[in-house]
């Protein structure tokens, strides 16, 4: 059975092919700058080629029929006809309460999904995007939808309400829903099984830090709190978003810099956060050249992007009673050990004991990194967000 994950941005749409008896990857690539000059479909082949094919792409349909070409191409295809594909799997970063799992895609949900754009203007729309593509390109093909809110759905109503006219939740769905839920999902019961434990009977706090990135609460395999709230802007410091911020601080801005509502929320999204502290990029890679060059602004990005992780995880130790297992993902938190050290750094009190010599060499692979008396087991797990989506989509299959 092939099952096909897209995850259409903006400006982007991103693949995997997956045969789903061996779980192997059998087609991966992604398209950049889709409606702008020198757009391009970046592919991997089996060997761990890559391959830029460039052309102009206007918008997302004609990107996912050019991926559709490439899969049935005769010289890097994998696929003789679009009818192997038995369905296509959908990365939907926005579900509202109306979806806490993945469902089947039909004209009720696609209406639903429209309701939802308002609270992710960015995101869903370029999601429903795909989702229209395929209706036409592979009309018979099932379509799954599976979305980054829905693990968050378990959280208390104590958790996800702000302090704010009670009435505007009702009125508006004002809440927190969180993000990068099929990442904690997986990296979380992955985690539990790497170890050997139960995932039903573990407290877990889990980090997907990245450009992009949130801290979860996982009790009893069910996400009680995450950092991300109504948008993925609240919570940990990041690439170019700015995290936890005082409010007053908004509107001050505003009537000092004599912004409007898309000012600001360009300012906060695009332009705040590591790039914005540091002045040099949201790249770590460039930070880490810049704290090698005693920037001190760049010095200053790394600690106060570390810091707010840490608080993080203090935070949730308490709301959890405890914790079993830390466990760490995406892009710096599989491969930046500085910033693992510095988060576990003085943890101790709660059961945190790192070692620093598997930490500072272990890089994107699942392994264990705390020290063998830790009460606490600290983990690296490689998240792989498109494989759940594609279990999911197989799922949902046998179901319907």
């Amino acid at each position: 059975m092939k099952i096909l994950v897209l995850n259409c941005g903006s400006s982007s749409i991103k693949y995997k092919l997956f045969e789903m008896k061996s779980k192997e990857v059998v087609a991966q690539g992604g398209i950049e700058k889709i409606g702008m000059k020198g757009s391009f479909l970046k592919l991997t082949l089996p060997d761990g080629q890559k391959v830029m094919l460039e052309g102009e792409i206007l918008e997302h349909r004609a990107g996912i029929e050019y991926i559709l070409g490439v899969l049935l191409s005769e010289k890097y295809g994998c696929i003789k006809s679009l009818d192997e594909i038995e369905a296509v799997g959908h990365r939907v970063v926005h579900g509202g309460e109306r979806f806490n799992k993945s469902v089947l895609i039909n004209e009720e949900v696609i209406q639903m999904l429209n309701d939802c754009i308002e609270l992710a203007p960015l995101h869903n729309p370029p999601n429903l995007k795909g989702i229209y593509a395929i209706q036409e390109l592979m009309p018979e093909t099932p379509q799954v939808g599976v979305f980054d809110t829905a693990f968050h759905q378990t959280m208390p109503d104590y958790a996800y309400t702000y302090g704010i006219p009670y009435v505007l939740y009702e009125k508006y769905g004002i809440r927190r829903y969180g993000f990068h839920g099929t990442s904690h999902r997986y990296v979380s019961r992955r985690a539990c099984d790497f170890l050997g434990v139960p995932y039903e009977k573990q407290r877990i706090i889990t980090a997907h830090i990245g450009n992009g990135g949130s801290v979860t609460a996982i009790k009893n395999g069910e996400s009680i709190d995450t950092s991300m709230g109504m948008t993925p802007v609240e919570g940990l410091i990041m690439g170019t978003r700015s995290g936890d911020l005082d409010p007053g601080v908004i509107s001050y801005i505003m009537e000092k810099e004599h912004m409007g509502t898309k000012g600001i929320s360009t300012l906060l999204n695009k332009f705040s956060g590591v790039l914005g502290i540091s002045g040099i990029s949201s790249d770590m890679r460039e930070i880490q050249a810049g704290i090698k060059a005693d920037n001190k602004r760049a010095v200053l990005a790394m600690k106060t992007y570390n810091y707010r992780i840490k608080k993080y995880v203090g935070s949730y130790a308490a709301v959890l009673g405890g914790v079993d297992i830390l466990v760490f993902t995406g892009g710096v938190g599989e491969n930046q050990s500085e910033t693992r050290s510095e988060v576990c750094q003085d943890m101790a009190f709660m059961g945190i004991e790192l070692d620093e010599e598997l930490n500072a060499t272990a890089r994107a692979e699942e392994v264990v990194i705390s020290k063998p008396s830790s009460k606490v087991k600290v983990v690296i797990i490689p998240t792989d967000e498109e494989l759940t989506i594609a279990r999911d989509t197989v799922e949902i299959l046998k179901k319907n």
